[in-house]
């Protein structure tokens, strides 16, 4: 049989003699005289390697032709709407290509492709860059979820197949899937997931082939719809066989054998702060005042490294998953509840395993000396947030009389957060406050309210021990030169900041930010400060988060802009996060395998790809955390409809804008129901603006809506406005004529939808657009607060990350 590599040669040989051709796979199969399938094989083998070498390129048409990629073409990620148009965002390229209906080449959304510029955008002209997709490079979607329907006896017998699936959600929905009898017989309105065997494609543009993997169940069965999001989102639910005898086999208690090379500190009254519905504790605190004057600091943190051993069984279950997910009822654990809940759960009164980073801290809030180590630790005290805050906050004689032992420890751990704070605070760190929401739902899974969630001093004071941590982990082995995996969140763009500097300018304000001099997070977060209190407030940080990068997980030490700190990681919660299992597996691999070229070899070949697939598994979870958070918003909705409600402007673009409740329910407004006037999107205002009496909208404004249509399925709810005379008027003129075709009472696919926003959707940077691929329900708006958490994930804040 022909090897690859004389393959290749073969090839390139006969492109060169004919560099103007284009050759299908089966001419070259003729013209080298392959016999062999498995010399066809290689030949497929072959011209893959060309290809991504950059030697041949595909012209579009299943063909190839010498030379590498055409100028003129780029790759990037399709991003669809369901009414067939598209966009493409490139890496680098500040805009977006617009991809007309007939030139998508039957990509689906979130597909790889590869596009030749058709259109350049033009200074003046209002219409954008344009393009074709030549060829889709790799499909997003290998499975999905949806609705089955059966088909006609009739057309069971004509086409062979058994019935369909339609995927719920909105850009897939124009995509049946037809599915064949595979000895499962799914019923009427059944949720399955299926394997997709065949894509659209010319003889059949919106339809697909799958095989049925798994039946859910009935759709309106309870859980049914919170797990076709799960699966829907590539979230493991059940644990493999051999994962589970690796957990079931580990002892609940902490053996002799496990104390070896640990210092026992168990004398320490050391604590664990959680929720009031916590089961599990990963982190335990412990402070004192040195005679010295400075603060004795020591974070303590589950030690699931230990028992998750190095390629077993259970570390690839928990490397695939990457993370733990937290839905409105119920949780999907990275580790199973036996070791969750259990020996790597720092449980009261027990002695558990921990990694421990201990530190002196200066009355300024400076770490001056620190030790990290293995240890043994027994937890003095199971602490709830709310009776913290209790005791150091309100001054609970009750509470404090209880926990009488404990009191001192708290009211100073009170004081030095207070320190950390200010520290973090001087030095830059930006700190938008969020508001989030926590849905309670019955027995059957039915929301029944949404309470909002109050982080009150002992939240921060936990959030700002587990931060210091975090960073005096990530600067020591920094500092040593070895191989690490840190969280990092990189400056911002300059043309994004730019684009900051110029909206601001608009409204007269200034910015301490000089044309040339570097970003510094203090620069923005005196920005932040200068509005606090402003009717411009909400707007301005809504588009300062939309100038922000994504934090993610990267084995070169970046940084953490949102925090201001140069040297950060994930170290605090193992049983939740497989990126902090592995800090604490560096920590012990570093400690008892010392640092030698082998060791160090070792972890910078494995690190790059443990950085990618976490932080691609961290977007799983969020997508479907926020999936579930939107359906179960838009099912205590349902009964509404027709109510009138007080919201604020959240979000704008040319086809509308979204509007927020007070308890955090957003839905759209669209701009057909804006019925007063003819509004225009002015996207240097971030407003609508009505072409006859000159109302504007912009975000923060108070609003009064009417509750019109709740779509439970597409986890949609629609709004129409309620004019008011209280409503600001301004001098900005718009005229229909100049508006961009996306700008009127359509959805706006064209500039309206796509120049409005920029790429930080919430599958890139966690920010906001307007180019119809942002927006959870899938209308293309802005999300504007998608909460910080998602964008920063600094790893210190658990209350609505975890809890």
């Amino acid at each position: 049989m022909t090897t690859v590599g004389h393959m290749r040669n073969e090839l390139l040989a006969a492109f060169r003699r004919n560099p103007q051709i284009a050759f299908s796979t089966a001419s070259l199969n003729r013209a080298l005289k392959l016999t062999d399938a498995e010399d066809f094989k290689v030949l497929v083998q072959a011209l893959t390697g060309l290809e991504n070498d950059d030697l041949i390129h595909s012209t579009g048409e299943a063909l190839f032709q010498l030379g590498g990629k055409p100028a003129g073409h780029l790759e990037g990620i399709f991003h669809g709407n369901e009414k067939g148009f598209g966009f493409v965002a490139v890496e680098d390229e500040e805009n977006d290509f617009f991809i007309a209906p007939p030139a998508t080449k039957f990509a689906l959304d979130g597909d790889t492709v590869e596009i030749n510029i058709t259109r350049k955008a033009r200074p003046g002209d209002s219409r954008g860059s344009e393009a074709e997709v030549v060829k889709v490079l790799e499909r997003k979607i290998t499975r999905l979820v949806g609705e089955y329907s059966p088909l006609s006896d009739g057309e069971k017998e004509r086409t062979g197949f058994i019935g369909v699936v339609v995927s719920h959600e909105k850009k897939l929905k124009n995509y049946p899937i037809f599915v064949k009898d595979t000895g499962m017989i799914p019923e009427l309105g059944d949720m399955l997931m299926v394997e997709v065997t065949a894509y659209p494609d010319r003889d059949h543009p919106k339809a697909m082939q799958g095989i049925v993997s798994e039946n859910l169940g009935n759709k309106n069965a309870p859980g049914v719809d919170v797990l076709s999001l799960v699966l829907a989102n590539d979230i493991h639910t059940e644990y493999p066989e051999d994962a589970m005898a690796q957990a079931n086999a580990i002892p609940d208690h902490v053996t002799d054998e496990d104390r070896i090379g640990r210092r026992d500190i168990t004398d320490q009254p050391v604590v664990t702060i959680d929720g009031d519905d916590s089961k599990d504790f990963d982190d335990a605190v412990v402070a004192w005042k040195l005679p010295n004057g400075n603060y004795h600091l020591g974070v303590h943190i589950a030690d699931v490294s230990y028992y998750v051993t190095e390629g077993s069984p259970l570390d690839k279950e928990t490397y695939d998953r990457g993370t733990s997910t937290y839905l409105t009822d119920r949780v999907i654990p990275m580790l199973p509840f036996r070791l969750s809940n259990g020996i790597c759960s720092l449980n009261p009164d027990v002695d558990r395993l921990a990694m421990s980073c201990d530190m002196e801290i200066t009355p300024e809030g400076k770490v001056v000396n620190h030790d990290i180590y293995q240890s043994v630790i027994r937890s003095h005290g199971r602490l709830t947030y709310n009776n913290v805050n209790k005791m150091i906050t309100d001054q609970d004689p009750e509470l404090r009389a209880q926990y009488a032992d404990l009191v001192p420890m708290l009211d100073l751990m009170g004081d030095l957060h207070k320190i950390l704070y200010k520290m973090r605070h001087d030095r830059g760190a930006i700190d938008f406050e969020e508001h989030e929401a926590k849905i309670i739902v019955d027995e059957n899974g039915h929301p029944t309210d949404i309470v909002l969630r109050d982080r009150g001093l002992s939240e921060r004071m936990i959030e700002s021990f587990m931060l210091e941590a975090n960073e005096t982990v990530a600067e020591h082995y920094n500092k040593l030169h070895l191989p690490f995996l840190y969280r990092v969140h990189e400056t911002p763009d300059d043309d994004r900041i730019k684009d900051f500097i110029d909206f601001l300018a608009t409204f007269g304000i200034t910015v301490p930010i000089k044309p040339g001099a570097k970003l510094t997070p203090k620069m923005l977060q005196e920005v932040n400060t200068s509005v606090q209190g402003t009717p411009e407030e909400m707007m301005v940080n809504v588009k300062m988060l939309r100038s922000l990068k994504q934090a993610h997980y990267s084995e070169d030490p970046l940084g953490h802009f949102g925090i201001a700190a140069e040297y950060y990681c994930h170290f605090t919660s193992p049983i939740r996060r497989y990126p902090d299992l592995i800090v604490h597996r560096l920590i012990r691999s570093y400690a008892t395998q010392g640092a030698g070229e082998d060791n160090q070899a070792k972890w910078s070949s494995k690190l790059p790809d443990i950085a990618v697939q976490t932080s691609v598994r961290e977007r799983h979870s969020i997508d479907a955390e926020r999936a579930v958070d939107d359906l179960k918003k838009a099912e205590f909705m349902a009964d509404k409809v027709g109510e009138d409600f007080d919201a604020v402007v959240s979000g704008v673009a040319g086809f509308g804008m979204f509007v927020a409740l007070p308890n955090t329910v957003e839905g759209l407004v669209h701009i057909s129901r804006m019925k007063d006037d003819y509004y225009a999107f002015v996207e240097n205002q971030m407003a609508l603006v009505g072409e006859r009496f000159h109302k504007i909208y912009r975000i923060g404004q108070p609003v009064k809506v009417h509750l019109d249509n709740v779509d439970v399925e597409q986890r949609q709810v629609d709004f129409s406005l309620i004019p008011s005379d209280d409503t600001p008027k301004t001098d900005i003129v718009v005229k229909r004529e100049t508006r961009g075709r996306g700008q009127n009472h359509s959805d706006g696919p064209r500039n309206g939808n796509r120049n409005g926003g920029n790429r930080n959707n919430s599958n890139n940077r966690g920010g906001n657009n307007n180019r119809g691929r942002n927006h959870n329900n899938n209308r293309g708006g802005s999300r504007p607060f998608n909460k910080l958490g998602d964008q920063l994930r600094q790893g210190g804040q658990r209350g609505g990350n975890k809890h």
